[in-house]
């Protein structure tokens, strides 16, 4: 059983947490809006894309550790070793092979309706390789490898689940997953966000470990950002 049930309930904190996502996702949404239409091809090739980022991560970490104050942070973060690495590297790629399935018999649905790609419609995919960019984009590959996979882990996977597994681990990993996908702003894409949230739940809560849900998030963001570039 998860270590985390033992820190009791936390209703307050919990509305806390869930008001915060809550108003993250709504301003994703409106920003996709606001800014349909804008060429956002070369976004990774921008040191201000980065700057930003960094920033907007800073200002979720810090909330995240506000709402959280006064409890064990190792505890209610995940932050501790799996009791065995070899197992949760296992799962970790079962859950990556099993999310890289789901996209792409997705991808192969919605291709029926029309020329929908759910990578695209984030837009933080070049649309080709520029040398002259190259340090950016290596400022860029940071970000999304390294420090997003850090920060979104510990929000959802981290400090969410812990707050909601003492209401039940099934709830703890669709609930969370769901919110996960919704935050990105996306509709196209949700589904897979969505599944990729509850896949890598899962795997926080059969490690119970927030590290190699890190790691395949880091996975996951590096291979889509390498292969795009690569394939464009």
């Amino acid at each position: 059983m998860d270590r985390l049930l033992g820190i009791g309930r936390h209703p307050g904190r919990l509305v806390a947490w869930l008001v915060f996502v809550l108003l993250f996702t709504t301003l994703a949404y409106v920003g996709q809006a606001t800014s349909s239409g804008e060429d956002t091809s070369n976004i990774a090739y921008r040191y201000d894309t980065t700057i930003l980022g960094i920033l907007q991560y800073a200002l979720i970490l810090g909330i995240l550790l506000l709402i959280a104050r006064g409890l064990p942070r190792r505890e209610v973060f995940a932050l501790r070793r799996p009791m065995s690495w070899r197992r949760a590297l296992g799962s970790a790629a079962l859950a990556l092979l099993a999310i890289w399935i789901f996209a792409a018999a997705y991808e192969r649905l919605i291709s029926i309706f029309g020329d929908w790609n759910p990578t695209k419609e984030q837009g933080l995919v070049p649309d080709r390789w520029e040398p002259s960019h190259a340090g950016a984009f290596a400022a860029f590959f940071v970000l999304v490898t390294v420090i997003a996979p850090c920060v979104e882990e510990l929000t959802y996977r981290g400090l969410g689940v812990s707050l909601f597994l003492p209401y039940g681990t099934v709830l703890a990993v669709v609930v969370t997953g769901i919110l996960f996908g919704a935050t990105h702003g996306l509709i196209v894409a949700l589904p897979v966000l969505a599944f990729f949230g509850i896949a890598v739940g899962w795997l926080r809560t059969r490690t119970d470990s927030v590290y190699p849900g890190m790691l395949l998030h880091a996975t996951f963001n590096g291979v889509a950002l390498v292969a795009a570039v690569a394939l464009s």
